[in-house]
């Protein structure tokens, strides 16, 4: 990778993404690629450059791709599983659409192209422990179906065009950097902003429930290095499973109050958020990812709670 473009930069992994790009792509330009009303500000606009790039007009992927001599996109724009499920029209349009047309840009441009999957391409149908690299993919929300559409679809591409595509199967992610947006598994991240402010914490989802998690610097490293991986080793393309941690909401909780003895928190469930977390995986198998491209996570659960609450309550300007 040299020229990158981040379409959906200012999203939630998309403005931390480009950040670590910038840093990685040393003499070449990474693009935030931007929507109307949602602008990149500060160090995200003025370390590098910007462009308006929708993902339903493909003229202005094209645009960019060309201005900028683009070698590879990173295609991030998606609604969150929960906000998909009250506009599901529009997550179609943007999660099933918007890859069409980023992968026609690249069919005919020669990028390589990286589109992040998600447990939520699973079903109630799968096996929820240690959930295999391959297997039945039977989800039952439209953020799923478009996550499983898109792996498809971006291995036909690979097949039939010789489209450089990659993609990982992201578990919930978890930073102190961008607020949560809409996901069935932010309440990992509320109850550490709640923790880190000394506030209560309502949690949505009923004890006992498992899903697989993962800190944003994991995150950010999979994606950078599944893109450069040896695409010799490679017998999978879309998606890995890639994993680091499983708990529910009483082993986080616990965890915290190691570290903020006096931390509450509460049940408050949310029916829809229960609902499209009970038919994804309690964990993920991501043996396939750690031998055909060394993936290896390097934070556990304590590693990430402990820099969870010290960079939270920097950003609040708390002194413990």
């Amino acid at each position: 990778m040299k020229n990158v473009l981040i379409v959906g930069a200012t999203g939630q992994i998309g403005s931390e993404l480009t950040m670590r790009l910038r840093e990685h792509c040393k003499g070449g330009d990474v693009v935030a690629g931007f929507i109307k009303g949602a602008e990149p500000k500060g160090i995200l606009l003025e370390s590098g450059p910007s462009m308006e790039v929708d993902i339903t007009r493909p003229e202005q992927i094209a645009a960019a791709v060309d201005k900028y001599k683009v070698d590879t996109i990173y295609n991030l724009a998606a609604l969150l599983s929960a906000v998909a499920e009250a506009k599901p029209q529009l997550a179609w349009k943007i999660g099933v659409g918007g890859l069409y047309n980023t992968l026609e840009v690249a069919r005919e441009k020669g990028c390589a192209v990286f589109t992040p999957s998600s447990i939520g391409s699973f079903g109630p149908s799968t096996p929820h422990d240690k959930t295999p690299q391959d297997t039945v993919q039977r989800p039952e929300t439209i953020y799923g179906v478009t996550k499983v559409t898109g792996e498809l679809l971006s291995d036909y591409y690979a097949r039939r065009f010789g489209v450089d595509t990659r993609s990982v199967r992201f578990p919930g992610l978890i930073s102190y950097t961008t607020p949560p947006g809409g996901g069935t598994t932010d309440y990992a991240v509320d109850i550490y902003y709640a923790a880190a402010q000394g506030k209560d914490f309502k949690c949505p989802l009923k004890p006992g429930t498992f899903m697989d998690m993962m800190y944003m610097p994991d995150a950010l490293r999979a994606a950078v290095e599944i893109m450069e991986a040896n695409p010799d080793r490679l017998h999978h393309r879309n998606s890995f499973n890639i994993a680091s941690m499983s708990f529910d909401p009483e082993i986080i909780y616990s965890k915290i109050r190691e570290h903020v003895p006096g931390f509450k928190m509460e049940y408050e469930l949310d029916p829809l958020r229960q609902a499209i977390a009970d038919s994804w995986p309690n964990s993920l198998d991501d043996t396939c990812a750690r031998e055909e491209w060394d993936w290896k996570p390097e934070y556990d659960l304590e590693a990430m709670t402990k820099d969870m609450l010290v960079n939270l309550r920097k950003k609040f300007g708390i002194t413990a």
